[in-house]
């Protein structure tokens, strides 16, 4: 993650920084930053209503984080986005269960979930592997699968 990129919130969750990114009158980037990322208060009320609602997720998984999203994406991304959208927390499905549901392939939900641009608004991390948790954020067993264990914990899935 280049230090360059323009954020509009920086926020420290129990689990990473957290980049907040808002366009039009919406969220339209969430990134998972190391903790060594320097907080930055909101510059807009839309990016202040996100990383407060942010906050109350991570103090309550059932908050809802309801708030308006910018999705750019493919026709396939975007149904797998809306998909996710209906998982309830503490949830799971496979990457292959959901594939069936859209008449997909398991590597193209994974693809979809890589390229999630609002992960928490749009759960990916309640996609799980057949066996284990999978990988997360492009990553397979490194930090974001760290973010992503910590995720479902905090939701009581696992």
């Amino acid at each position: 993650m280049s230090s360059k990129h323009h954020f509009a919130a920086v926020v420290q969750l129990p689990f990473a920084m957290v980049g907040i990114t808002t366009s039009n009158n919406a969220i339209s980037r969430i990134a998972f930053l190391p903790f060594d990322h320097p907080e930055q208060a909101a510059t807009n009320p839309l990016a202040s209503r996100c990383a407060a609602a942010l906050q109350c997720y991570a103090d309550d998984p059932t908050s809802p984080l309801d708030l308006p999203v910018l999705l750019q994406g493919t026709e396939h991304q975007q149904r797998v986005w809306q998909a996710l959208q209906t998982l309830p927390c503490g949830t799971t499905i496979s990457y292959g269960a959901l594939a069936a549901t859209l008449g997909s392939g398991a590597r193209a939900i994974g693809n979809a979930c890589r390229r999630n641009p609002v992960p928490l608004i749009v759960p990916c991390h309640r996609v799980i592997a057949k066996q284990g948790i999978g990988g997360f954020a492009g990553d397979r067993n490194g930090g974001q699968t760290s973010i992503k264990q910590w995720l479902l914990r905090h939701e009581g899935a696992l």
